[in-house]
């Protein structure tokens, strides 16, 4: 069963253009967080991040890597080791506000974004939880963002 979020979550929903991202993100709500829950064949884990385009209004959800520690999230705008950030980070650093959905529950949490030693011991744990990442550094010149999510609902 697809969850039910509060205001302003629950406006006019923009699926993904990425017919895969779009998939997994149905399954794994669709399911409560029980399929699809992982990246691809990877069996590393995912969560669903909900947010408002701040633009446009409207309800995107993506997947990302999960990255938790002590019920915080580390939301790591890696984009592959793409030259640019992805669209959503841009996003967030305009409405720090968004959902997530680590299982059954979706909840809201506030975001920040990390810098020095803060950001170095997330982006180590990111690292840890998913490899690829450091790939994805050596692979760009821009210094990939790290936003941290805590819990306020």
């Amino acid at each position: 069963m697809s969850p039910t979020f509060p205001p302003p979550f629950d406006g006019p929903y923009e699926p993904s253009p990425s017919d895969w991202v779009r998939e997994q993100v149905t399954a794994y709500e669709a399911s409560d967080g029980a399929e699809a829950n992982t990246l691809l064949d990877t069996g590393l884990p995912i969560l669903v991040v909900t947010m408002v385009g701040h633009r446009s209004g409207k309800v995107r959800k993506f997947a990302l890597m999960r990255v938790e520690h002590d019920g915080e999230y580390a939301l790591i705008a890696s984009k592959g080791g793409a030259p640019e950030h992805p669209t959503w980070y841009a996003t967030l650093q305009h409405l720090p506000d968004v959902m997530i959905q680590d299982g059954d529950t979706p909840h809201r949490y506030s975001l920040r974004e990390l810098s020095g030693d803060e950001r170095q011991t997330w982006w180590d744990r990111g690292v840890d939880a998913y490899p690829s990442y450091a790939d994805y550094q050596e692979a760009t010149d821009r210094i990939i963002p790290v936003l941290l999510a805590t819990r306020n609902d």
